[in-house]
């Protein structure tokens, strides 16, 4: 059977190369590196090497960055690190609605600790109006997050924009960058923003790596406490081969960004546009233009997603239905819902992420199965019945 796997959002491949960066750290290179002794200070130094590079692919300084293990971690760590740091300026933190569950829910367990919590909407496409963020800010707002990218509809947001509206009303503002670090271009300084989550495996890294950007100057609060590691702002041994790896995968992206987009923005554009011309009541969900290279989602109309990628996995075929985090939770998202699409259509979505690897005969073969696919849910779907009989009255 051909394999195809439509499913980077979740995680991409680890590079060749990143591969061969990480051995030796699973083996003769195994200190700590806060040890003293030589073994330890190589670790260190290694450590360090990495943090370079991942902050020369978001063009920060090297000591802004702070390494976590995952884009949830990161963004804990923003949501609840800064908002603690700024309490006695106040308790209002603004988010959009279509924000990672890992700010949300961390937005939710600063309200019990006395915050408050104001959502911005978004228009059909996802997309967040700057004029909306600053009608939400009040004097007691300390934090503003919006997303960079966002992972379920590939919408990619004004934060340039927003982080000027946040500058001007001296409010922080972070912005979960997981789903872009790595795939589109990212400046810190030219986005203007206090601090952005990001995430190695999502650009061919290892699983475990990330990080957090906080720019000097910024005030945030340890969300892993008991050590000095991450100069005292993130306690825990590092995990030096994960590290080693993001650092890796950081340079090939700077390398590879620009090719890997060049292959994978046709293959995306193809889908798009011939999907829903091969089957009808499908739409396309997300900024038509405004939206990550390698991106394309859709809902489909009368079936449910969960059908509709265990019939794919059978054809041989991988994709996803919502965010990699929520895509077991059998609801409907809470980002297609923000953006004003029934309850019932939403239930239908599916994602497509594509890699460099990617091909032509990758996506020929996938609008080559699908339409059979969602032929043969549709028959079994009383919802699609319903829809024939009223068609015909």
């Amino acid at each position: 059977m051909k394999r195809v796997y439509l499913d980077h959002i979740a995680s991409t491949p680890l590079h060749s190369e990143v591969f061969e960066a990480i051995v030796p750290h699973l083996k003769e290179n195994f200190g700590n590196p806060q040890s003293l002794h030589s073994v330890g200070q190589e670790a260190l130094k290694t450590v360090e090497e990495a943090r370079e590079k991942v902050a020369q692919l978001i063009h920060a300084r090297p000591s802004e960055v702070y390494f976590t293990s995952s884009g949830s971690e990161s963004n804990n760590f923003a949501l609840k690190g800064l908002a603690h740091a700024q309490k006695s300026r106040g308790t209002h933190i603004v988010l959009s609605a279509v924000e990672h569950q890992s700010v949300l829910h961390s937005a939710k367990s600063l309200e019990k600790l006395g915050f408050r919590t104001s959502l911005v909407p978004v228009d059909k496409f996802g997309m967040v109006n700057p004029e909306d963020v600053k009608k939400a800010i009040i004097k007691e707002t300390v934090l503003v997050s919006v997303m960079l990218a966002n992972s379920e509809v590939g919408t990619v947001q004004p934060v340039e924009e927003i982080a000027g509206v946040c500058r001007k009303r001296d409010v922080l503002f972070h912005t979960d960058a997981v789903a872009a670090v790595g795939n589109i271009p990212v400046n810190v300084t030219e986005l203007g923003v206090d601090a952005l989550s990001l995430a190695g495996n999502q650009f061919y890294g290892p699983k475990g790596s990330a990080a957090l950007f906080v720019k000097k100057g910024t005030r945030i609060l340890p969300f892993i406490e008991g050590g000095i590691q991450e100069g005292g702002r993130r306690a825990g041994t590092e995990d030096v081969a994960a590290i080693v790896g993001m650092g890796k995968a950081a340079e090939i992206a700077m390398r590879d960004m620009a090719k890997r987009a060049e292959k994978e923005r046709p293959l995306r554009d193809r889908l798009i546009q011939e999907f829903p011309r091969r089957v009808d009541h499908v739409f396309l969900t997300g900024h038509p233009e405004k939206r990550l290279p390698y991106h394309a989602s859709f809902c489909i109309e009368f079936i449910e997603g969960e059908a509709m990628l265990l019939n794919l996995d059978m054809q041989g075929i991988s994709a996803s239905s919502g965010s990699a985090c929520t895509s077991k939770a059998l609801k409907a998202s809470h980002v297609l819902l923000a953006m004003g699409i029934d309850h019932a259509l939403a239930q239908g979505s599916l994602v497509f992420s594509l890699i460099e690897g990617t091909t032509t005969k990758d996506i020929d073969y996938l609008l080559e199965v699908f339409p059979p696919v969602i032929e043969r849910l549709r028959k079994m779907s009383p919802l699609y019945t319903q829809y024939l009989e009223e068609k015909e009255k």
